[in-house]
């Protein structure tokens, strides 16, 4: 019952995206109120109003769930219950893998100098492993030298890497992911590939220190100065979410590199992650977040941070597709628990 329930709500989100989003334009997040509410009044028949033409739903076939013993299957997508939320990719790697981000190598993690920060997310993965399409796009580089933008050189940080520029954008900037360290690609530039398709396959090429894969997402410019933490933009597993946080210290500037346990009620596992560091890592405009976690299950948490020999701690609730956010400060512990207020120049897109 629950699988129908599930596809079902699928089907309806995804009409609701094509009703009022055209092809040719950036798709918009629809936001879902899942609290329960008490039935509105039906209004007073009008004898001169017409009989309403009956409702006509054209559902499509769903699509095989992904084989996966480790989670379930992602949200469809663009996955947004919540106008901020632009959950609008697919996991880059098969979902019959194990691939949860490294915990030292998620955004913003400080791995070889300390003022150089991770602008993406290394994905576990056995090598020659298929490396698929996060959503529809152009392909705009395939090959050596991505960083430095020449083709040929072999020395490229990046190592052999792919980019796509998507079918889509967000608040009328474009979109772009990029996978790196691949052992080799199977698409060229100018090719347009959709959501899922092999774009080559996971390598140990560039700097790395073995096989994974290092993925990116870049907003309004194709550039290493303009990423965004995939954990905001990769749909999570059904009945899962996503934990964000803004640690700062008692003058309001970000504390870099904390490390914060995060333990479910439920089942006594302990995730970690660290705030981000200092380097060309950039906030989301409305959490202003320098620390996420994605792919945690639904249920009660506790979120605990040591800072100068003292353990703050707090209870936070993890909801199914959505993000918790929380706030903290240096001397006062944990500020806030519940979604940012709105900024008065925020953009926020439109329905």
């Amino acid at each position: 019952m629950r699988s129908i329930v599930r596809w079902l709500t699928s089907a309806l989100f995804l009409m609701s995206i094509a009703a009022c989003v055209p092809a040719t334009v950036t798709p918009s997040p629809v936001a879902f109120d899942l609290s329960e509410q008490e039935p509105a009044a039906a209004p007073a028949p009008s004898a001169a109003a017409p009989a309403p033409e009956p409702l006509r739903f054209l559902f499509p076939t769903p699509a095989p769930e992904p084989v996966s013993a480790w989670r379930p299957p992602l949200y469809p997508v663009p996955w947004a219950l919540t106008p901020y939320d632009h959950f609008y990719f697919t996991r880059p790697t098969p979902a019959n893998e194990v691939n949860w981000p490294l915990a030292d190598y998620r955004y913003g993690g400080v791995f070889f100098r300390p003022d150089l920060a991770h602008t993406g997310i290394d994905i576990d993965a056995k090598l020659g492993a298929p490396v698929l399409a996060a959503g529809p796009g152009t392909v705009v580089w395939a090959g050596w030298g991505f960083y430095s933008g020449w083709a040929e050189n072999e020395n490229d940080p990046y190592g052999i890497a792919v980019a796509i520029r998507h079918d889509f954008g967000y608040q009328g900037k474009p979109l772009y992911t990029m996978y790196g360290h691949m052992s080799q690609v199977d698409v060229t530039v100018g090719q347009h590939v959709e959501t899922g398709d092999v774009l080559g396959r996971v390598g140990i090429t560039g700097h790395t220190t073995g096989p994974h894969l290092h993925f990116e997402v870049r907003l309004e410019h194709n550039s290493y100065f303009h990423t965004r933490n995939p954990e905001l933009w990769i749909a999570p597993p059904q009945g899962w979410g996503v934990l964000a946080g803004r640690l700062t210290d008692a003058k309001n500037e970000t504390l870099n590199g904390v490390s914060v346990s995060v333990t479910s009620y439920e089942t006594g596992r302990i995730f970690w992650v660290k705030s981000y560091g200092q380097g060309s890592v950039n906030s989301d405009e409305y959490y202003n977040e320098n620390l996420v976690l994605g792919d945690l299950p639904a249920g009660w948490y506790t979120i605990a941070i040591e800072l100068d020999k003292k353990t703050y701690d707090t209870e936070i609730k993890i909801l199914p597709g959505r993000v918790a956010y929380f706030t903290f400060k240096e001397g006062k512990g944990f500020t806030s628990i519940g979604l940012p207020k709105v900024k008065t120049d925020l953009q926020i897109p439109a329905p």
